[in-house]
């Protein structure tokens, strides 16, 4: 099959042949239909963020189910589905207690290194990133890295789903439990901080702020639920948030993954106010906050994947889709196909998308 290959950091990806293995026990082959671009496969691209290369890189799909294994009772050939990186084994401690996005088991739905891998060139095992590797023109994954869907759903925008969206609705309405009549501001207008505006206005919210430099950016944030905009180029975000809300917000998010936007994102609150820090800020660097400002019980959080059981998740997001709730058409700034990845990278650090779709057929 056909995949975008990861040599290295600060290296374009190759588009080269790599061999897919036949599908073990609880296995399942997809025929990949659409991946989305996501600022996390950048990270890693630039060097931010390691991952043993070669690999296929991209953890954003949705496509076709093609084989499944011989214990694989959830899915059948020709089902819709969307992948997921929650991957979760079922029976951990994370997992009975309702948290299978922090599942501690993952070995047990990935392959032994004593076994053959999933994906290889001429024997040489080639690394499945995010235990999916979205690139390809198909997946092998384990069948609990995968959420059936209805087929008349667009797949396209399911691909959304799979990380961007369900990482920003979810940081709203499952991480922040976003409250009615509250007060929201988000650092970062891309796929992940859209997400969020939109889940933040779906929970009720009365005053959504999109912090973005981009004013093509903040304009879609309008659009797609945000009340008022802060142009970050043009002066302190924190001040104008403030002053916006007449001292602080009651919940914030940064979905960039910078430091600094972290800590802007935290001191805009008001007292009581909780951050959400959804970006991947680079390895090794420390968020910092005052110390004092603790005792007005101003809280700060982290968020994987958006607190998500994505079976139970995926399928409400969809419903919200259908009934006209959340806007995923107007998330997609650009389709293309697997060989303008590179190009869509550089799109993206231009800040001239919100997401870029990679079609498969």
């Amino acid at each position: 099959m056909k995949a975008a290959v990861f040599r290295g950091p600060n290296q374009p990806l190759t588009i080269e042949q790599v061999d897919i293995d036949e599908p073990k026990e609880r296995e399942v082959v997809v025929r990949t239909v659409a991946s989305g671009v996501c600022h996390s496969d950048l990270h890693f691209v630039d060097g931010l963020y390691m991952w043993p290369a070669p690999a296929v890189l991209g953890h954003e799909a949705a496509g076709v189910v093609e084989k499944v294994g011989s214990q694989v009772s959830y899915l059948k050939p020709g089902d819709h589905v969307i992948a997921c990186l929650s991957v979760f084994c079922g029976y951990c401690e994370e997992c009975m207690s309702g948290h299978p996005n922090l599942c501690s088991n993952k070995a047990a739905t990935q392959r032994k290194e004593t076994e053959k891998p999933r994906l290889s060139q001429k024997g040489t095992m080639v690394n499945q990133f995010a235990d999916l590797s979205g690139y390809a023109e198909k997946m092998l994954l384990h069948e609990n890295a995968l959420v059936k869907i209805p087929d008349n759903v667009p797949l396209d925008r399911a691909a959304l789903i799979g990380c961007g969206v369900m990482t920003g609705v979810g940081a709203a309405l499952n991480t922040a439990k976003v409250a009615p009549g509250s007060t929201v501001a988000v650092w970062g207008a891309g796929g992940v901080g859209l997400a969020i505006i939109q889940g933040a206005r779906i929970a009720g919210a009365r005053m959504i702020i999109a912090v973005d430099k981009f004013a093509s950016k903040l304009e879609l944030a309008k659009k797609l639920g945000a009340t008022h905009a802060v142009d970050a180029s043009k002066g302190n975000p924190v001040e104008e948030v403030q002053a916006l809300t007449g001292g602080g917000v009651d919940y914030s998010f940064e979905a960039i993954g910078l430091k600094v936007a972290a800590e802007q994102a935290y001191e805009s609150l008001m007292a009581g106010g909780i951050a959400t820090i959804v970006g991947m800020v680079p390895l090794g660097q420390k968020v910092e906050v005052d110390g004092f400002s603790l005792l007005y019980e101003k809280r700060i959080q982290g968020c994987f994947m958006g607190s998500n059981r994505f079976r139970i998740d995926m399928p409400r997001i969809i419903e919200l889709y259908q009934q006209g709730r959340l806007d995923l058409d107007g998330m997609i700034t650009r389709r293309g196909k697997l060989e303008d990845v590179n190009e869509a990278f550089r799109a993206m650090k231009a800040g001239e998308v919100a997401r870029t779709v990679l079609m498969f057929d």
